[in-house]
Protein backbone atom coordinates (compact mmCIF):
# COMPACT_ATOMS: atom_id res chain seq x y z
CA UNK A 1 0.00 0.00 0.00
CA UNK A 2 1.35 3.38 -1.19
CA UNK A 3 1.77 5.88 1.76
CA UNK A 4 1.13 9.76 0.82
CA UNK A 5 4.76 11.71 0.76
CA UNK A 6 5.10 13.49 4.46
CA UNK A 7 4.63 17.06 3.78
CA UNK A 8 6.54 19.14 6.41
CA UNK A 9 4.65 22.93 7.26
CA UNK A 10 5.64 26.17 5.50
CA UNK A 11 8.33 27.80 7.36
CA UNK A 12 6.73 30.76 5.60
CA UNK A 13 3.68 30.83 6.83
CA UNK A 14 2.94 32.98 10.15
CA UNK A 15 1.42 30.89 13.25
CA UNK A 16 -1.86 31.90 13.68
CA UNK A 17 -1.09 33.40 17.16
CA UNK A 18 1.28 35.50 15.54
CA UNK A 19 -1.09 36.49 12.72
CA UNK A 20 -3.23 37.64 15.76
CA UNK A 21 -0.72 40.07 17.12
CA UNK A 22 0.00 41.92 13.77
CA UNK A 23 -3.43 42.06 12.63
CA UNK A 24 -4.00 44.64 16.34
CA UNK A 25 -0.80 46.39 15.26
CA UNK A 26 -2.79 49.62 12.86
CA UNK A 27 -5.75 49.52 14.87
CA UNK A 28 -4.03 49.96 18.07
CA UNK A 29 -2.00 53.12 16.25
CA UNK A 30 -5.40 54.36 14.67
CA UNK A 31 -6.93 54.48 18.35
CA UNK A 32 -3.80 56.18 19.89
CA UNK A 33 -4.00 58.59 17.57
CA UNK A 34 -7.52 59.21 17.87
CA UNK A 35 -6.57 59.62 21.96
CA UNK A 36 -3.67 62.25 20.62
CA UNK A 37 -6.40 64.19 18.73
CA UNK A 38 -8.60 64.60 21.77
CA UNK A 39 -6.09 65.36 24.10
CA UNK A 40 -4.49 68.00 22.00
CA UNK A 41 -7.89 69.29 21.57
CA UNK A 42 -8.73 69.47 25.27
CA UNK A 43 -5.58 70.57 26.53
CA UNK A 44 -4.76 73.10 24.23
CA UNK A 45 -8.39 74.31 23.82
CA UNK A 46 -8.02 74.13 19.92
CA UNK A 47 -12.27 73.68 19.38
CA UNK A 48 -11.33 70.93 16.69
CA UNK A 49 -15.20 70.58 16.38
CA UNK A 50 -15.00 73.34 14.04
CA UNK A 51 -13.53 70.80 11.99
CA UNK A 52 -16.27 68.58 11.88
CA UNK A 53 -18.95 67.96 8.96
CA UNK A 54 -21.23 70.74 8.38
CA UNK A 55 -23.57 69.86 6.31
CA UNK A 56 -23.87 71.96 2.23
CA UNK A 57 -21.49 74.15 3.27
CA UNK A 58 -18.06 74.85 1.88
CA UNK A 59 -16.56 75.63 5.36
CA UNK A 60 -18.25 71.98 6.19
CA UNK A 61 -16.47 70.19 3.18
CA UNK A 62 -12.98 69.99 5.09
CA UNK A 63 -15.10 67.73 7.60
CA UNK A 64 -15.39 64.88 5.42
CA UNK A 65 -11.53 64.37 6.28
CA UNK A 66 -11.46 65.61 9.51
CA UNK A 67 -14.60 65.11 11.38
CA UNK A 68 -13.49 61.42 12.55
CA UNK A 69 -10.58 62.60 14.09
CA UNK A 70 -12.61 64.97 16.29
CA UNK A 71 -14.59 64.09 19.58
CA UNK A 72 -16.87 66.03 21.66
CA UNK A 73 -15.86 64.17 25.11
CA UNK A 74 -14.47 61.60 26.74
CA UNK A 75 -17.71 58.94 26.63
CA UNK A 76 -17.77 60.09 23.05
CA UNK A 77 -14.17 59.21 21.93
CA UNK A 78 -14.18 55.74 24.64
CA UNK A 79 -17.60 54.83 23.03
CA UNK A 80 -15.91 55.13 19.22
CA UNK A 81 -12.38 53.62 20.55
CA UNK A 82 -12.89 50.50 22.03
CA UNK A 83 -15.17 49.11 18.96
CA UNK A 84 -13.06 50.54 16.72
CA UNK A 85 -9.98 48.97 17.93
CA UNK A 86 -11.85 45.27 18.12
CA UNK A 87 -13.43 45.76 14.57
CA UNK A 88 -9.87 47.02 12.95
CA UNK A 89 -8.72 44.24 14.61
CA UNK A 90 -10.77 41.83 13.23
CA UNK A 91 -11.14 43.81 9.62
CA UNK A 92 -7.18 42.99 9.35
CA UNK A 93 -7.02 39.50 10.32
CA UNK A 94 -9.49 38.58 8.03
CA UNK A 95 -9.44 40.97 5.45
CA UNK A 96 -5.96 42.26 5.63
CA UNK A 97 -5.77 42.98 1.45
CA UNK A 98 -9.48 45.14 1.84
CA UNK A 99 -9.04 46.92 5.00
CA UNK A 100 -7.66 50.25 3.44
CA UNK A 101 -10.76 50.06 1.15
CA UNK A 102 -13.38 49.32 3.43
CA UNK A 103 -11.87 51.93 6.09
CA UNK A 104 -11.53 54.71 3.74
CA UNK A 105 -14.64 53.80 1.46
CA UNK A 106 -16.58 54.21 5.03
CA UNK A 107 -14.24 57.29 5.69
CA UNK A 108 -15.06 59.09 2.41
CA UNK A 109 -18.19 57.93 1.22
CA UNK A 110 -20.36 58.36 4.85
CA UNK A 111 -18.70 61.81 5.38
CA UNK A 112 -20.05 62.92 1.27
CA UNK A 113 -23.51 61.45 2.44
CA UNK A 114 -23.71 63.09 5.89
CA UNK A 115 -22.83 66.36 4.08
CA UNK A 116 -25.05 66.19 1.45
CA UNK A 117 -28.18 65.22 3.87
CA UNK A 118 -27.70 65.35 7.73
CA UNK A 119 -29.03 68.40 9.80
CA UNK A 120 -27.28 71.45 9.83
CA UNK A 121 -24.67 70.92 12.46
CA UNK A 122 -21.47 70.10 13.32
CA UNK A 123 -21.09 65.93 12.77
CA UNK A 124 -18.06 64.85 14.22
CA UNK A 125 -16.23 61.21 15.74
CA UNK A 126 -15.51 58.38 14.12
CA UNK A 127 -18.68 56.39 14.26
CA UNK A 128 -18.71 56.67 10.61
CA UNK A 129 -16.32 54.53 10.31
CA UNK A 130 -16.97 52.06 13.49
CA UNK A 131 -20.20 51.21 11.70
CA UNK A 132 -19.24 51.03 8.23
CA UNK A 133 -16.70 47.94 9.67
CA UNK A 134 -19.33 46.70 11.77
CA UNK A 135 -21.83 46.27 8.69
CA UNK A 136 -19.16 45.26 6.50
CA UNK A 137 -18.00 42.41 8.50
CA UNK A 138 -21.16 41.24 9.62
CA UNK A 139 -22.62 41.66 5.85
CA UNK A 140 -19.28 39.53 4.57
CA UNK A 141 -20.28 36.88 7.17
CA UNK A 142 -23.38 36.05 5.52
CA UNK A 143 -22.46 36.63 2.08
CA UNK A 144 -19.54 33.72 2.57
CA UNK A 145 -21.35 31.68 5.19
CA UNK A 146 -18.63 32.52 7.54
CA UNK A 147 -20.12 31.81 11.26
CA UNK A 148 -16.74 33.72 12.50
CA UNK A 149 -16.87 36.88 10.76
CA UNK A 150 -20.73 36.88 11.71
CA UNK A 151 -19.41 36.18 15.33
CA UNK A 152 -17.06 39.00 15.74
CA UNK A 153 -19.37 41.64 14.46
CA UNK A 154 -22.05 40.76 16.49
CA UNK A 155 -20.34 40.72 19.85
CA UNK A 156 -19.25 44.15 19.52
CA UNK A 157 -23.42 44.96 18.64
CA UNK A 158 -24.30 43.08 21.46
CA UNK A 159 -21.40 44.43 24.25
CA UNK A 160 -22.48 47.77 22.69
CA UNK A 161 -25.92 47.81 22.58
CA UNK A 162 -26.24 51.37 21.27
CA UNK A 163 -24.76 50.21 18.02
CA UNK A 164 -28.57 49.07 17.17
CA UNK A 165 -30.02 52.23 18.02
CA UNK A 166 -27.69 54.79 16.51
CA UNK A 167 -28.84 54.46 13.18
CA UNK A 168 -32.61 55.68 13.89
CA UNK A 169 -32.80 59.56 14.97
CA UNK A 170 -33.88 58.54 18.34
CA UNK A 171 -31.07 60.90 20.43
CA UNK A 172 -30.79 64.56 19.62
CA UNK A 173 -27.07 65.02 20.16
CA UNK A 174 -26.35 61.91 18.31
CA UNK A 175 -25.36 61.77 14.75
CA UNK A 176 -27.78 59.18 13.64
CA UNK A 177 -26.52 60.07 10.13
CA UNK A 178 -23.17 59.40 10.09
CA UNK A 179 -24.36 55.78 11.58
CA UNK A 180 -26.52 55.35 9.11
CA UNK A 181 -24.61 56.34 5.94
CA UNK A 182 -21.24 54.16 7.56
CA UNK A 183 -23.37 51.10 8.01
CA UNK A 184 -24.90 51.77 4.46
CA UNK A 185 -21.82 51.75 2.64
CA UNK A 186 -20.28 48.62 5.20
CA UNK A 187 -22.87 46.80 3.41
CA UNK A 188 -22.15 48.48 -0.21
CA UNK A 189 -18.95 47.30 -0.03
CA UNK A 190 -19.55 43.92 1.24
CA UNK A 191 -21.37 43.00 -1.77
CA UNK A 192 -19.15 44.94 -3.70
CA UNK A 193 -15.66 42.59 -2.41
CA UNK A 194 -18.20 39.60 -2.03
CA UNK A 195 -16.73 37.67 -4.61
CA UNK A 196 -12.56 38.27 -2.65
CA UNK A 197 -12.11 35.48 0.09
CA UNK A 198 -11.21 36.37 3.75
CA UNK A 199 -7.66 35.36 4.54
CA UNK A 200 -8.95 33.29 7.31
CA UNK A 201 -11.93 30.89 7.31
CA UNK A 202 -13.57 28.58 9.08
CA UNK A 203 -12.46 25.65 10.54
CA UNK A 204 -14.06 22.84 8.58
CA UNK A 205 -16.49 20.65 10.46
CA UNK A 206 -15.07 17.02 12.36
CA UNK A 207 -14.20 13.64 10.73
CA UNK A 208 -13.50 10.77 12.46
CA UNK A 209 -13.59 7.04 11.64
CA UNK A 210 -15.01 4.73 13.82
CA UNK A 211 -14.50 1.03 13.27
CA UNK A 212 -17.30 -1.30 14.36
CA UNK A 213 -18.97 0.96 15.78
CA UNK A 214 -22.95 1.89 14.78
CA UNK A 215 -24.47 4.53 16.13
CA UNK A 216 -28.48 4.09 17.15
CA UNK A 217 -30.81 5.31 14.51
CA UNK A 218 -32.81 8.33 15.86
CA UNK A 219 -33.08 12.18 16.53
CA UNK A 220 -28.96 13.81 16.84
CA UNK A 221 -27.77 10.54 15.42
CA UNK A 222 -24.66 11.08 12.44
CA UNK A 223 -25.47 9.95 9.47
CA UNK A 224 -22.95 7.46 8.16
CA UNK A 225 -20.55 9.23 5.43
CA UNK A 226 -18.48 6.02 3.67
CA UNK A 227 -16.69 3.37 4.58
CA UNK A 228 -13.17 3.40 5.01
CA UNK A 229 -11.14 0.62 3.80
CA UNK A 230 -11.16 -1.66 6.62
CA UNK A 231 -14.99 -1.97 6.41
CA UNK A 232 -14.93 1.17 9.44
CA UNK A 233 -17.74 4.13 8.87
CA UNK A 234 -16.52 7.54 8.55
CA UNK A 235 -18.41 10.08 10.59
CA UNK A 236 -19.58 13.83 10.04
CA UNK A 237 -20.39 16.32 12.36
CA UNK A 238 -20.82 20.66 11.99
CA UNK A 239 -20.30 20.53 15.83
CA UNK A 240 -16.61 20.56 16.20
CA UNK A 241 -13.60 23.23 15.47
CA UNK A 242 -11.28 20.28 15.42
CA UNK A 243 -10.45 17.84 12.66
CA UNK A 244 -9.76 13.62 13.31
CA UNK A 245 -8.16 11.39 10.54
Amino acid sequence: MNEEPHRSPDPSAPPRERKLALAAVLPALAVLLLWCAFLLDQGLELSLYRFGILPRTVDGLVGILASPMVHGDLDHLLNNSIPAFVLGWALMYFFPHLTGRVVLGAWLLSGIWVWISARGNYHIGASGVVYGMAAFLFTSGILRQQRMLMGVALLVVFLYGSMLWGVFPLFPRISWESHFWGAATGVAMAFAFRHIPPAVSDPREVIWEDEGFEPEEGLGSPAPDEEDEHGGRTWRSSNSWERFN
